[in-house]
């Protein structure tokens, strides 16, 4: 007896695993396309805030191509398009802030002037490093317009450092990290110009920073 008792509560602990099992499968199934559309829109956001409208007539997700950046990281670079041109471009960034890795989106037209400059995703401390924020504050609309040589490269700091930029007060190193990383992405567009703003080149094609 105390065999088939045991017998039976291992049946029905596995009928209730497979069942359990089964309920993850059919969820995982059902959510899995709404996850993917929800960060397409989220991509799509972000890139809208860097990349005005007028400035392209594509599909900016579709329109992209693989490259490696200065520190030989793979990143994905959307190119926008319009009237046969390649009219600007956008790459995530990332910088050091005071609690870890910062990720932003640049927008730099062909030019190689900033276009827009949006964070995408950090730990700083709430009421001071988060001023990174469009929401918390206009400081990271400051960048618009600039470019590697306005102001000059030396001046691409802080003024704690000798830079052009302001820091925060009580928190410098956060301002310092996106002030480098946004450098850094602006000299990958000056050393790989020819290859991001080539119509024809296609896309999941590889290049490295020299």
């Amino acid at each position: 007896m105390k065999q088939q008792r045991m017998l039976i509560h291992g049946v029905i602990l596995g009928i209730f695993c497979l069942g359990f099992a089964i309920v993850l499968a059919v969820t995982d199934r059902l959510t899995v396309k709404d996850i993917a559309a929800r960060a397409l829109e989220d991509r799509l956001n972000s890139l809208s805030q860097v990349i005005p409208a007028s400035i392209h007539d594509n599909n900016l997700v579709a329109d992209a191509i693989a490259m490696k950046n200065e520190s030989g990281r793979e990143i994905t670079v959307y190119r926008a398009t319009k009237d046969g041109k390649v009219t600007g471009v956008a790459y995530e960034i990332f910088g050091s802030g005071y609690a870890g890795e910062m990720k932003l989106m640049l927008g730099i037209d062909a030019e190689g002037k900033v276009l827009g400059v949006r964070v995408l995703a950090h730990k700083e401390t709430p009421g001071l490093g988060d001023k990174i924020e469009v929401k918390k504050g206009d400081w990271i609309l400051r960048f618009t317009g600039l470019s590697i040589g306005n102001p000059p490269v030396e001046k691409w700091k802080v003024k704690k450092d000798g830079g052009q930029f302001d820091q925060f007060a009580g928190a410098t190193i956060t301002p310092r990290g996106v002030v480098g990383a946004i450098r850094k992405g602006l000299e990958l567009f000056a050393a790989n110009k020819t290859q991001m703003l080539d119509f024809n080149a296609p896309t999941g094609k590889t290049s490295s920073h020299p």
